[in-house]
């Protein structure tokens, strides 16, 4: 049967669409999200982690409502955005003592996943007040790592859902639009890595960066339920070569088009970025390009 939609990896058919109408006249007095939450429990619709994939269903049936297919109760009450009230993180504070001395010297260096422990905000408000871009919330899935020596954070790691559209690491790992679509999930996106102001280690930015990507896809299996398979950045080289990434094997796959995920003009109004990738397993194209 034909589609009349593609939204988020699922393919809606009319069949589809006579279900959700039967669903909503069999449920009148049901909020938006109440009948998002019913249509994810008749379709078995979850995220890899068992997870309800609810926020999913209001954007389809939302996208659904305003083609004209279906018809929606009227909005009952609109939150407030999370993202547009946020406040900055609070200030902390931290041994600053300089640490200057060999890798050997340091000592061991513990990985620490912090995204939803008591352990976030020190994250948060280190991240605002050394990252030259500061501490932005991602969404989708998302993980956050402090490395330790001995009881002092040393250097800082936040990963997040991929770019669903990125040229250059497409082509390099060949896939079609409809396998990107349900496989998406396979890449994690490294939206920031710091190294605290006070640490002067040699070598120690990609010895980091080797450490990390052993242990991302486990880590990111306790908390998803699935593992990921590439890992990718964007290095600004009007501010850096992306050095420590080279020495980690990090490959240069292409540049973006500075056009930015949300562009309406299609003309590019920011800085062009490197896009470096890099293999988590040995078999990452077989896992990311098998068919839905």
């Amino acid at each position: 049967m034909e589609p009349l939609l593609r939204y988020r990896g699922r393919t809606v058919t009319r069949d589809d669409v006579h279900q959700i109408r039967a669903l909503v006249a069999a449920h009148p007095h049901q909020s938006r999200r109440a009948l998002s939450e019913t249509l994810c429990s008749v379709w078995n619709w979850r995220q890899a982690n068992g997870a309800s994939r609810a926020m999913v269903c209001r954007g389809l049936m939302l996208a659904l409502w305003r083609a004209g297919h279906i018809e929606l109760p009227a909005v009952r009450r609109r939150p407030p955005n999370p993202l547009g009230v946020r406040t900055r993180p609070q200030p902390v504070t931290v041994d600053t003592t300089a640490l200057r001395m060999s890798l050997r010297e340091l000592g061991p260096l513990t990985f620490v996943q912090v995204r939803r422990t008591g352990a976030e905000g020190l994250f948060n408000s280190l991240m605002q007040a050394h990252h030259y871009l500061g501490y932005a919330q991602p969404v989708g899935e998302q993980l956050k790592f402090l490395v330790y020596a001995g009881s002092r954070p040393v250097a800082l790691f936040a990963w997040s859902s991929a770019p669903r559209h990125l040229g250059p690491r497409d082509r390099y790992l060949g896939w079609s639009p409809e396998v990107r679509g349900a496989n998406i999930a396979g890449i994690a996106y490294n939206t920031r890595f710091l190294i605290l102001p006070w640490v002067e280690v040699e070598h120690l930015a990609s010895h980091l960066l080797g450490r990390m990507t052993r242990v991302l896809s486990g880590e990111w299996q306790k908390v998803y339920g699935h593992r990921v398979y590439f890992a990718e950045t964007f290095i600004d080289p009007s501010r850096f070569r992306g050095t420590c990434y080279r020495a980690a094997n990090w490959q240069y796959l292409g540049q973006t088009q500075g056009r930015g995920k949300g562009d309406l003009t299609h003309q590019p109004n920011r800085t062009l970025k490197d896009i470096l990738g890099l293999a988590l397993c040995r078999d990452f194209r077989e896992r990311l390009l098998h068919a839905p």
